[in-house]
C-alpha cells in the first residue's frame, strides 16, 4: 500500500484551505498513493476563530472532501473542526476532528490529548475526545491519532493491539526551542513503542511558504514522516511544503513483531 503525506501550509480561510487538498489530492493520486494524509487544522489554521467554521462532518466543507477523495478513487485524511458542547460558563467550543473518507472508508476521531503545554491553551475552546478511532483500508487497518497525542503511548500501542499496522498522525506542532528535534524523537518512539509505522504529517513552517504565523499559536514547523515500524525513518520533509510518498508493507509489521516483541512482552505495572 501506498501512503502520502501533504505537508503545506494553511491559513484562515477555510475554502482556499480546500483548493490545497483538492491539488495536493490530485498530487497524491497521480504518485500512484491509496492514502493521504493532510495537517491537523487543514480546515483554518489555528490562531483564528474555530467556532466560526466548525461543522459537522456531513457539512458542506466535509462533503467536498468527500467529492475530492471520491474524484481520485483515493482515501483522504484530513483536519477540521466540528461543533461541540460548551464548556465552562458555557464558553463555545469545538472538537478537533480528523475525517477520513474515500472508497469504502467514512471515519472520524476527535483528539484524546488536548496542547495544554508551552504556553498554549487548546482546551480553553476545545473539548476532548473520548475514544480511539481506526479505519480499514483494502484489509490493513490505521489508528488515527492528532498531534499533541504523540506524547500519550497508550493511544499507539493500542492500536497495535487492535491490530493496526499504522498510525495516521496529522498535526500543528508548535515552535520553541528543542521542539523539532521532540517531534523527531517522538514519532519515531511512538513507532518502536507499538512496532507500527507512523504517518507524522504536520503543517509547514509558515515562513517558508512566505505566510505570516500568527503569534502565538502552533503553526507547525514542518518535517512531517512517514517511520517505519523498527523506528527507521523512510521519509522525511523539510520545513516548506512537500509531499512525502513511501510504501508500507504489512509483512515488514508481522516481522517487527515477531522479532521484538514489545507488544507481547508488556506487563502491566502496579501503581503503589
Amino acid at each position: 500500500m501506498r501512503i502520502a503525506a501533504a505537508q503545506l501550509v494553511t491559513g484562515e480561510d477555510p475554502q482556499q484551505n480546500l483548493e490545497l487538498v483538492r491539488e495536493w489530492t490530485q498530487q497524491a493520486a497521480e504518485a500512484g498513493a491509496d492514502v493521504v494524509v493532510f495537517p491537523e487544522a487543514t480546515q483554518r489554521a489555528f490562531g483564528h476563530s474555530l467556532t466560526a467554521i466548525a461543522e459537522p462532518t456531513d457539512g458542506p466543507w466535509a462533503t467536498a472532501v468527500r467529492e475530492i477523495a471520491a474524484a481520485q478513487d483515493i482515501v483522504v485524511v484530513v483536519g477540521m473542526f466540528t461543533p461541540a458542547p460548551p464548556g465552562e460558563q458555557g464558553r463555545e467550543r469545538v472538537a478537533n476532528t480528523l475525517l477520513a473518507v474515500g472508497p469504502g472508508v467514512e471515519a472520524s476521531y476527535d483528539k484524546i490529548h488536548l496542547y495544554d503545554a508551552f504556553g498554549f491553551q487548546e482546551s480553553a475552546t476545545v473539548a476532548p475526545g473520548e475514544a480511539p478511532a481506526r479505519v480499514d483500508v483494502d484489509a490493513a487497518t490505521f489508528g488515527l491519532a492528532t498531534c499533541y497525542d504523540i506524547r500519550f503511548p497508550d493511544l499507539f500501542t493500542a492500536h497495535a493491539r487492535a491490530g493496526a499496522i499504522a498510525t495516521i498522525l496529522p498535526a500543528s506542532w508548535g515552535a520553541g526551542p528543542g521542539k523539532v528535534d521532540q517531534w523527531r524523537l517522538l514519532a519515531r518512539a511512538r513507532a518502536l513503542d507499538s512496532t507500527q509505522y507512523v504517518i507524522a504529517c504536520g503543517q509547514g513552517l509558515p515562513a517558508a511558504a512566505g505566510v505570516e504565523p500568527v503569534d502565538g499559536a502552533p503553526t507547525g514547523v514542518g518535517h512531517s514522516m512517514i517511520i517505519g515500524p523498527t523506528g527507521e525513518v523512510l521519509a522525511e520533509a523539510g520545513e516548506a511544503p512537500q509531499l512525502l510518498v513511501a510504501d508500507l508493507d504489512v509483512d515488514a509489521v508481522s516481522s517487527a513483531r515477531e522479532r521484538l516483541p514489545v507488544l507481547a512482552n508488556a506487563r502491566e505495572i502496579p501503581r503503589r
